[in-house]
C-alpha cells in the first residue's frame, strides 16, 4: 500500500466556510472530505492504493405480510469488525501499518459503507452505482401485500467520521467540528435524496457498547432507504388523523410544560409527554424544516453548541458515558414534506448507573411499552445535568 502519492481534489465551499472535497476509494466507493473552516489540512489527499475485492452484491428485501414491513437480508454484514484496537481502527487515517478505510488525514470524512444494508445498486444506474434488477417500483409497489414478495435493497449506507481520533463521540467534538458535521449532514441529505429509488434519508449516531456499537471511533451513519420507514409511516398516519401542523402543536404544548430541558432562538429540547425510554429527549426546530438540507445557516450555527451542550448533559447524568441512539428523523423524499418536521429523538436504555432497560415480552413482542421513570422526572434530572455543563463555546 502506498499512501504517499497525493493529489489536490476538486473543492466546493459550503456554508460556514466548510470545504468539501470528493474522491473515491480503491473499490470505487465514494469518499468525501469535509474540512473545518480554518483547517490546517492542505488541499492534497493521499490516494487509496489498497488492493480491494470488488463490491458485493446488493442485499435483498423480503416483505413481512403480517405487518407490511420490508426486512433486509444482508448476509455481508455478519463479518463486520468488532471493537478493534487503536492500531487497527478502520476509521482512522491510513498508516503504513493500518490499511484503514480513509487514506488521508481528515477533519470529517464520509464514505460508502463496505457492508451496507442498502445498495450499492440503485433503482437506475447512476455514476458508478449499477441499476438493480427487481428494484422497488415506487411507494405503491412497496405498499402492496402478498406472500413471498421480494425486492432488491437499493439505496446507500454511509459512514460519517466525526474526527480522526480513535475514541470519542459527537458530544466530545468542538463547536467548530460539530458545525462541520452538521454541514456534512445537510450536504449528504440533499445528495442522497436525489438518488434513484431513495425514499427517506436518516442520519444517526449509535454510542456505547450497550447499544451494540462495534467501533469505538467517533462516528455516525446515514441510511438512504428505498421505502418510507415503519416509524415514519405511523407518524404520517397520525398527522392524517389530526392536523398537518401537528409538530407545531406538539412544540407549543411542550414549550409550555415543565419538560423543557434546553432552548435557544431556533431550537427547543424537551422530554416528550409520552416518553418510552428511561432517558428520552427530542430536539425540534421552531420553524418547519423537512430535513437538514432545508435548514438555514442560522439554524445550523445555533444547533452546533446547543446539541453539544445537550449531549454533554446526557453524559453528566452518571460517572461514566451514557449509551444512546441519536436519531435525526427527516421527512421522506416524496411525501409529507410540508408536515413532517426534522427532529432529533435521543434515547438511552440506561435507567440507573448500573441498570439497563431491556425490551422483553410485552414491549418487544407486542410493542406495548411501560415506562419506569415519569417524563417530568426525566426532564428535571436532565435539565439539572445540562445546567451543570454550562454554555458550550469550544
Amino acid at each position: 500500500m502506498n499512501t504517499h502519492d497525493a493529489s489536490a481534489l476538486p473543492a466546493e465551499t459550503l456554508t460556514a466556510g466548510v470545504v468539501k472535497r470528493t474522491t473515491s476509494l480503491a473499490d470505487g466507493r465514494e469518499l468525501l472530505y469535509f474540512d473545518d473552516p480554518g483547517t490546517t489540512l492542505g488541499p492534497e489527499r493521499a490516494v487509496d492504493a489498497r488492493a480491494l475485492d470488488p463490491r458485493g452484491e446488493t442485499a435483498t428485501m423480503r416483505l413481512d405480510v403480517l405487518t407490511g414491513d420490508w426486512i433486509t437480508v444482508a448476509a455481508n454484514r455478519q463479518n463486520r469488525v468488532m471493537m478493534p484496537s487503536a492500531d487497527a481502527d478502520p476509521l482512522a487515517p491510513q498508516s503504513p501499518t493500518n490499511p484503514s478505510e480513509v487514506p488521508s488525514r481528515y477533519d470529517v470524512a464520509v464514505f460508502e459503507n463496505r457492508s451496507p444494508a442498502f445498495g450499492p445498486a440503485l433503482a437506475e444506474a447512476t455514476g458508478t452505482a449499477p441499476g438493480a434488477n427487481n428494484a422497488p417500483r415506487g411507494l405503491d409497489d412497496l405498499a402492496a401485500l402478498g406472500l413471498g414478495r421480494t425486492r432488491t435493497s437499493v439505496g446507500r449506507c454511509e459512514v460519517v467520521c466525526f474526527s480522526p481520533e480513535h475514541t470519542g463521540s459527537f458530544g466530545t467534538q468542538t463547536v467548530t467540528r460539530a458545525r462541520t458535521v452538521i454541514e456534512a449532514w445537510a450536504d449528504r441529505t440533499a445528495a442522497l435524496s436525489q438518488l434513484p429509488g431513495v425514499e427517506q434519508v436518516f442520519p444517526f449516531e449509535n454510542r456505547g457498547e450497550a447499544i451494540g456499537v462495534t467501533l469505538p471511533h467517533p462516528h455516525g451513519q446515514i441510511y438512504a432507504y428505498p421505502y418510507v420507514t415503519p416509524r415514519t409511516t405511523r407518524l404520517l398516519d397520525s398527522i392524517d388523523r389530526t392536523a398537518p401542523d401537528l409538530f407545531q402543536r406538539i412544540l407549543d404544548s411542550e414549550r409550555g410544560s415543565d419538560r423543557v430541558v434546553l432552548q435557544g432562538e431556533h431550537w427547543t429540547a424537551f422530554v416528550p409527554f409520552a416518553a418510552r425510554w428511561p432517558l428520552e429527549v427530542h430536539l425540534v426546530p421552531h420553524e418547519h424544516v423537512a430535513d437538514f438540507a432545508a435548514t438555514t445557516a442560522a439554524q445550523r450555527d445555533e444547533l452546533a453548541p446547543l446539541y453539544l451542550r445537550l449531549l454533554r448533559g446526557v453524559d453528566a447524568l452518571y460517572d461514566t458515558p451514557t449509551p444512546y441512539i441519536a436519531a435525526w428523523h427527516q421527512a421522506p423524499v416524496h411525501v409529507g414534506r410540508d408536515s413532517v418536521r426534522l427532529h432529533l429523538q435521543l434515547t438511552s436504555p440506561r435507567r440507573a448507573a448500573d441498570k439497563l432497560k431491556f425490551l422483553a415480552g410485552s414491549e418487544a413482542a407486542m410493542w406495548a411499552w411501560a415506562a419506569e421513570i415519569t417524563p417530568e422526572q426525566g426532564a428535571a434530572r436532565l435539565r439539572d445535568a445540562v445546567e451543570s455543563v454550562g454554555e458550550v463555546t469550544a
